[in-house]
């Protein structure tokens, strides 16, 4: 019969630092967080390889003195809880530090070789612990100034079951790259910088300047661009507890990207990867996006310590909210809301490479000197002689009927002193009639006009209650009944009241089978069985939502919308006048979110005056 035994402390930690360490960038992320704890305003982060040959993190933190050293590196040793949190009625949950556990160091130094040095403000000198895989194999002083350093290397040499499953060093690189770039998006009172060396040369990567403004600081890591192309946020919501807080930047619509690796998500100051604020900034931007583009912004969400736990996870990448429900309203409002503010914005400025191919006209050769004479002297600007006349030697020689193309524009006449208001400005013109021409007292600006028309009668069919037409229940004759896996059984179970409020009406039939009773009008000839796949899996993915039941069927209801919108609207080929222009600049002015299509392209962008200027040589 097996016998019950302890397992040797060797393998203990080695199956501790299993749930911690998982490859160089999640032992990066633990070391990097001790330096935030300890108070650091300058963390400097050199990875050779990727941190799989080495890496190391230097702080100007607290320091630890070497008895503080010893007890660091043993298990469940910490100085983040106070004793106000430790014992029967404290309340760990209300732990503020990045980290709290007192396992990320020696389950590090139980599968690597783990070189801790640190020195106190005001000590002589520094102390250094080496410990190769579980054990100490030097000790003594060290010359550093006031702070802590702390290099890995070897990691897994002696777990070569682990060590296999490490990817190249360009992939493990990127991975800390991923880390440092969210922790110091979270932090940016607080300096960082981060080399990488391969092949016997340091790079570096990242380096920001501590004490910058949160929307300088995203910018700087995600994009430059961003700056530009997105609006603030900062919303407070009062909860039982205390107040709830997000802040952050949100990119508008029309700037996008394929992948949803741009957007960064962090609560009370840690960096969190929750399908529940995943689901929230889908939500938020579901009729402003495309279902295969993804926005990008960077979100801060503060809120009561009692009202979430961040001890779900040993990484503490996952969180559980106390109301997940009140969190993922607060995140969809506040982000409608703060778009609401540059709705009417698109991405700022037409893209550089469409730029780039702007043609100049090449200089026309000078005429030979035995020509010169007839091109000399004339007045060119003088009128063109009526048909019959003889006309004057000309460079082009062309047929006088033809020589003045007439175009549809009408007459130029002078912008208007109060028009000068109009970020759309006046309207001068349509090209290919798919695209008006307007001149704004900053630029000139180029309007899709079947783009903008569709968002416009979208709005309009939205606050004209065409949205709750559309979600109007339809009964079925005879009740449909799908069998399904259990557990997708329970899921739309429970999220059957938020499913009724879209339409669709459904109830448990046994175990493993749904019965759908009612569907919206808008898809009664969708394929139910298909349809409550679908939305299980939506669910499983993305959490039950409480208002529609899944974020699918809002999006299928807001795609027939958008398809109703898309009809109704003025197509590409129609020719407008210029009264037709200029109202249409005027209600795109006044129309929330008119600065997107339904499917996140800009409906229209401004050449500024200094480009223009560009294409031309004169700035």
């Amino acid at each position: 019969m097996p016998q019950i035994r302890r397992l040797p402390s060797t393998l203990v930690d080695r199956i501790a630092a299993g749930e911690v360490v998982e490859r160089p960038a999640s032992a990066l992320k633990e070391v990097v967080e001790n330096a935030i704890d300890a108070g650091a305003s300058r963390i400097a982060i050199a990875l050779t390889d990727g941190g799989l040959t080495r890496l190391e993190v230097t702080d100007d933190g607290c320091g630890m003195s070497a008895a503080q050293m010893e007890l660091a590196l043993e298990r469940h040793a910490t100085s983040k809880l106070p004793d106000a949190l430790i014992g029967e009625e404290g309340a760990i949950e209300r732990v503020e530090t990045l980290g709290f556990r007192g396992e990320a160091l020696p389950s590090i130094a139980s599968v690597a070789r783990f070189t801790l040095e640190s020195r106190v403000p005001g000590a002589a000198e520094g102390w250094r612990r080496v410990v190769d895989h579980g054990e100490l194999v030097e000790e003594g002083p060290a010359p550093l100034p006031p702070g802590t350093r702390v290099r890995i290397e070897q990691l897994f040499a002696r777990v070569p079951a682990r060590r296999k499953f490490l990817r190249t060093a360009r992939s493990e690189y990127i991975a800390s790259l991923d880390v440092v770039r969210r922790l110091a998006m979270a932090r940016p009172e607080i300096a960082f910088t981060l080399t990488n060396g391969a092949e016997g040369k340091d790079r570096t990567v990242l380096r920001t300047q501590g004490g910058e403004p949160l929307a300088t600081r995203v910018a700087q890591i995600i994009a430059h661009e961003l700056k530009d192309n997105s609006v603030p946020l900062d919303l407070v919501r009062e909860t039982p507890h205390g107040k709830m807080r997000l802040t952050g930047v949100a990119g508008l619509p029309t700037y996008n990207r394929g992948v949803a690796d741009h957007q960064y998500l962090f609560v009370n100051g840690r960096p969190v990867k929750d399908r529940l604020l995943v689901g929230a900034v889908r939500g938020a931007y579901s009729d402003m996006l495309a279902r295969d583009r993804h926005a990008v912004l960077a979100l801060f969400l503060e809120l009561p310590a009692e009202d979430v736990d961040v001890n779900v996870h040993p990484a503490k990448t996952e969180v559980r909210f106390r109301d997940a429900a009140g969190v993922r309203g607060f995140i969809v409002s506040g982000l409608r809301q703060a778009l609401a503010t540059g709705d009417r914005r698109s991405a700022q400025g037409p893209d550089r490479k469409a730029m780039d191919r702007w043609q100049s006209e090449p200089a026309a050769p000078a005429p030979e000197e035995s020509l010169a004479s007839i091109f000399s002297g004339r007045d060119w600007s003088a009128p063109r002689p009526h048909s019959g006349q003889v006309a004057e030697p000309r460079a082009d020689w062309r047929d006088p009927a033809h020589a003045l193309p007439m175009g549809r524009a009408e007459e130029a006449a002078p912008i208007p002193e109060e028009a000068r208001q109009y970020p759309l400005g006046i309207a001068r013109g349509q090209v290919a009639n798919t695209y008006i021409v307007a001149e704004a007292a900053d630029g000139l600006v180029l309007v899709d006009q079947h783009a903008a028309h569709e968002r416009l009668v979208l709005e309009r069919l939205r606050a004209g209650g065409a949205g709750e037409a559309a979600r109007r229940s339809q009964a079925l004759l005879v009740p449909d009944v799908v069998e399904m896996d259990e557990v997708d059984c329970d899921r739309l179970e429970d999220a059957a009241d938020g499913l009724a409020r879209f339409g669709l009406v459904i109830e448990r039939f046994g175990p493993s089978a749904m019965l759908v009773r009612a569907v919206p009008s808008a898809i009664a000839k969708a394929d139910t069985e298909r349809l409550l796949a679908d939305l299980a899996d939506d669910i499983a993915k993305h959490g039950k939502q409480e208002n529609s039941g899944a974020l699918l069927l809002a999006e299928r209801l807001e795609y027939t919308l958008a398809t109703m919108a898309c009809h109704e609207s003025v197509r590409a080929g129609r020719v407008l006048s210029v009264a037709e222009m200029n109202a249409l600049l005027r209600e795109m002015e006044a129309t929330p979110r008119s600065g997107q299509c339904n499917h996140g392209r800009p409906t229209w962008v401004k050449l500024s005056m200094e480009d223009v200027e560009k294409l031309f040589g004169r700035h």
